[in-house]
């Protein structure tokens, strides 16, 4: 890509958002199906963070206020789960609220904010196992699980660490990965998406499919998270370790691409006929590559950001929805599972998305 083909991307996405905040309105929006219409999920659902997220984007590449505007009430509504009954405040705090309150609180200075993301970082530190040395994932009986996804989420807890010098954060943060890394992260750098311990000793028992396929598959979006996650986690610790298992994965990421460059849902189904894509793996895994991209040496930056510029023009120019002006997703072909949200829009694969051109334009205000 050329500077003024991303440049016209996020003219082109000034247009649509501007758009899509008219059209969402009060909405909390999680996906989108055939009839293009974003549905209104509950706040306290884990992808609540994503839509202003992209507003907090927005205006920070621009300096518009009405993207402030729109976004400025969404931590304040978060905080509310904090003190209300609901299963769904759980490992994905970060996503919730690093791109409400923490997003908002690097870009205005926002003493809220800052109250707001400190206070889920502490709710997200609290589901640590000290025996085990991961975080725990979800809620009722899942007390000895963790997940991919978490690699994500413990951003959080490094961007709480450096802002109150607590090593506190930043050492279950590095543990979480530590064991992540160990269980979690095939030596062929596919990924397993579950991985389940005994809560009272910390003995690791054995994976689970999840939303993959079956637990010896590799679903395409768990990949992405674990690409983006170590790759961040990289950013954060400089350990050389995390960049060296960001580096395996975005290499087996790259490699199990289709021609098109935007996965299936899983690397290994038995066949791809009539399968749904993942569009939002793809613009994780780019936004991903990016980070390593900036962190190798000049001589493999090439490799990275190539790659990743490569699935953000297939994106772009196969998946969006820049001729579709009452739908109100940016992208198409996203797919939650293989049993759920199947061919659908994803407000995270949209967020992803304008992250990753953002980064391609200069975005400095990174979360994740």
């Amino acid at each position: 890509m050329d500077a003024s083909y991303k440049a016209d991307i996020m003219k082109r996405l000034e247009t649509k958002v501007d758009r899509m905040i008219r059209q969402i309105g009060t909405k909390t929006p999680h996906f989108a199906g055939g009839d293009g219409k974003f549905d209104d999920i509950g706040s306290d659902w884990w992808t609540t963070g994503f839509w202003p997220g992209i507003l907090w984007v927005m205006y920070d590449m621009t300096g518009k206020d009405h993207y402030k505007e729109a976004a400025w009430r969404w931590d304040e509504e978060l905080e509310q789960w904090f003190v209300k009954p609901t299963e769904e405040l759980h490992h994905d705090v970060g996503f919730q609220f690093l791109s409400t309150a923490v997003i908002k609180y690097k870009i205005t200075g926002d003493r809220d904010g800052l109250r707001r993301g400190l206070e889920a970082a502490n709710f997200l530190a609290g589901r640590f196992n000290p025996v085990g040395n991961f975080i725990r994932a979800w809620n009722a009986d899942k007390t000895g699980w963790a997940i991919i996804d978490c690699m994500l989420n413990i951003s959080l807890l490094f961007w709480a660490s450096e802002v109150t010098g607590d090593p506190r954060f930043r050492h279950i943060a590095v543990r979480h990965a530590e064991t992540t890394m160990r269980y979690g992260v095939r030596e062929d750098g596919s990924t397993n998406h579950i991985i389940s311990f005994d809560p009272e000793t910390g003995e690791y028992i054995e994976s689970f499919g999840g939303q993959g396929l079956s637990p010896e598959s590799s679903w395409s979006r768990g990949t992405s998270w674990a690409l983006h996650g170590f790759a961040n986690t990289y950013r954060y610790t400089r350990d050389i370790r995390f960049l060296d298992t960001a580096k395996r994965i975005a290499h087996y990421f790259i490699a199990a691409l289709p021609e098109d460059l935007v996965p299936y849902w899983d690397f290994r189904l038995e066949s791809l006929e009539g399968q749904p894509r993942d569009s939002s793996a793809a613009a994780i895994a780019a936004s991903g590559l990016l980070e390593i991209a900036d962190a190798v040496p000049a001589g493999e930056k090439q490799l990275y950001a190539g790659a990743a510029e490569r699935i953000l023009q297939s994106l772009t120019e196969n998946y969006a929805t820049w001729e579709m002006p009452e739908h109100e997703a940016i992208l198409l072909h996203g797919t939650g599972s293989g049993t759920s949200f199947i061919d659908v829009s994803l407000i995270y694969g949209d967020y992803y998305y304008v992250e990753a051109m953002a980064k391609l334009n200069g975005w400095k205000h990174r979360i994740y």
